[in-house]
């Protein structure tokens, strides 16, 4: 098959694993191929696709090391499945973006600058950067745009920036940042689309609850605050990571376990969290299945629960009152009984539940005498990357419609 008509191509890459779309350039920027290299470097590395457009869908196990050979291999699967003669632009998700407040196009210099603050976000920058040089290599004309996900929070006061370490180390950039900024933004839209301006205007409080997850609090549209920081790291616990942690742990582990800088990266990254904590998996879904059954995961649903409940209470106060509260991500979207455990007690910020609507995963889950809208949402950073790449580079929409 080979593509008949412009479209974009997007690449969101994570710890282990590469998300790649192609989008057409009209409204409302309809996805074609869409799919996923996961486990990178790990045993049982495979390539998942779906074309709905075509009825195709596949499955391929592959072998890579790294996300550099991961990048060739999917431009040369690309090459040989679709051709690269009608894609415009290549848009990526860049998870740090320190000061950067806009999508940009990618040149040398914006690179350097990326290679310069890696070590900010080790976990993800040296990834994201292997993958966009990659694609310069093989196709240098080809424009690609920076989608930054600390973007949508620049709007953040001093207050909620302001780390309480020696005021030098500020100047030197480290402070919170916060991140899912492109789930954010798309919610945003979302609501205002589904409910309005004025909804959207509130006091909102986004969850994004999945592997990764964070709240964020807006209000009049802007981030005032988040619970991810410094690093993805921070925040609320989940899947693999530890979210807030005493820093005085770091100093113990370091100390009683002979603890590398290295091993404690790995330790807060990607044997915490949901999977430290229930010590079998760092998947929700596993975890509620294994409740009645192993008090370990019965620990960590309950501790995800308790978390997600005071950051709403903590934002409640920061907004000064609510008015909508979002559920996204793969927990937020599909657990019934995590919302159900979030919600409960909350009676007193407004917040009541229609069990039947939550237990649908309908798009309004609250009930009639709510004071507070509780909405479950489906979030794409995908989508959001690809609207970016069309407004930074300025390519044509073909036809104006709703969007999203």
């Amino acid at each position: 098959m080979r593509l008949a008509k412009e479209n974009v191509l997007t690449i969101n890459g994570g710890s282990s694993s590469i998300k790649f779309a192609l989008y057409q350039t009209s409204e409302p920027l309809p996805r074609g191929l869409t799919g996923k290299i996961d486990r990178i470097g790990l045993p049982g590395t495979n390539l998942t696709f779906s074309d709905t457009s075509r009825g195709q869908q596949g499955n391929l196990a592959i072998e890579v090391a790294d996300h550099g050979s991961a990048a060739n291999f999917l431009i040369d699967w690309l090459e040989q499945q679709v051709g690269f003669t009608h894609v415009m632009a290549v848009g990526h998700r860049v998870v740090h973006g320190m000061k950067h407040i806009q999508p940009e196009r990618v040149s040398q210099a914006l690179l350097d600058e990326l290679h310069r603050i890696s070590p900010y976000d080790p976990e993800h920058l040296p990834r994201e950067i292997e993958l966009i040089e990659a694609f310069r290599r093989r196709y240098p004309q080809l424009p690609q745009v920076a989608c930054f996900d600390t973007a949508f929070h620049h709007t953040l006061p001093r207050v909620a920036r302001l780390l309480p370490i020696p005021r030098r180390f500020d100047a030197m950039g480290i402070q919170r940042y916060g991140f899912h900024g492109l789930s954010y933004a798309y919610l945003m839209q979302q609501l205002a689309h589904v409910a309005g301006t004025q909804a959207a205007q509130g006091r909102v409080i986004l969850a994004h609850l999945g592997n990764g997850a964070s709240l964020a609090a807006v209000r009049d549209g802007q981030s005032i605050d988040t619970s991810m920081g410094f690093t993805p790291t921070g925040g609320l616990i989940m899947g693999t990571r530890t979210g807030d942690l005493d820093p005085g742990v770091a100093w113990y582990l370091m100390q009683s376990e002979n603890l590398t800088p290295q091993q404690f990266k790995r330790l807060i990254n990607h044997e915490s969290g949901l999977l430290g904590i229930s010590e079998t998996s760092s998947d929700m879904r596993d975890l509620i299945a294994l409740e009645a059954t192993d008090e370990r995961a019965t620990e960590a649903v309950a501790l995800f629960c308790y978390q997600v409940k005071k950051w709403i209470g903590s934002y409640a106060a920061a907004l000064s009152g609510l008015d909508t509260l979002v559920f996204a991500g793969g927990i937020g979207e599909s657990a019934s009984i995590v919302r159900t455990r979030i919600c409960a007690g909350l009676k007193f910020l407004g917040v009541e539940i229609d069990e039947e609507l939550n237990v649908a995963n309908a798009a309004v889950i609250s009930s009639e005498t709510s004071r507070v809208t509780v909405r479950v949402m489906h979030t794409d950073e995908e989508v959001m990357i690809a609207k970016s790449v069309c407004h930074v580079l300025g390519l044509p929409i073909k036809k104006e419609g709703t969007w999203p």
